[in-house]
């Protein structure tokens, strides 16, 4: 005993494989939207482009949740040679360009963007005195995976 012709189950069939269709559509219409909310969102500098608060360990990055930051000492060189140096290997990294100020100004701040999603990590770097302070941080999120750390360290080791 058949409770439904070929006919019917052939459309019922038909309307389910339709819905999944629907529905994975709306799923990369999200995707995409999420994207370009990440890669859109506006930059204030003036929320990025400050001074940077790092304690610890001199030459050395202190991990953190959501970035890292590094204290070079003048051991390593003059801070206003280490931050044009700095300026200089940052301007070479892969999606990074300078958000705000200059050597002149004595601080820096570059915004970094990952390759796949565009999502913007910001990094100060600042002459002082006794050397030179810099700040990895991330944007969205709380976990940074250590892209920011890793950045850093990479520059450390390119000293």
């Amino acid at each position: 005993m058949r409770l439904f012709s070929d006919e019917t189950f052939f459309q019922m069939r038909w309307a389910g494989v339709r819905n999944m269709g629907l529905i994975f559509a709306f799923g990369i219409i999200a995707l995409l939207g999420l994207m370009a909310l990440v890669r859109l969102a506006p930059i204030e500098p003036a929320r990025w482009h400050v001074s940077p608060d790092v304690t610890g360990a001199w030459d050395s990055v202190l991990r953190e949740p959501g970035g890292a930051r590094l204290r070079l000492s003048q051991s390593k060189g003059a801070p206003g040679e280490l931050l044009v140096w700095l300026d200089a290997l940052a301007q070479e990294t892969p999606r990074t360009a300078r958000l705000a100020g200059s050597v002149a100004e004595g601080r820096i701040t570059w915004v970094t963007r990952s390759a796949l999603w565009g999502f913007p990590d910001f990094t100060t770097a600042e002459v002082r005195p006794d050397g030179l302070y810099v700040h990895a941080r991330l944007r969205f999120g709380r976990e940074d995976i250590g892209v920011n750390a890793a950045r850093l360290e990479d520059w450390l080791a390119a000293l």
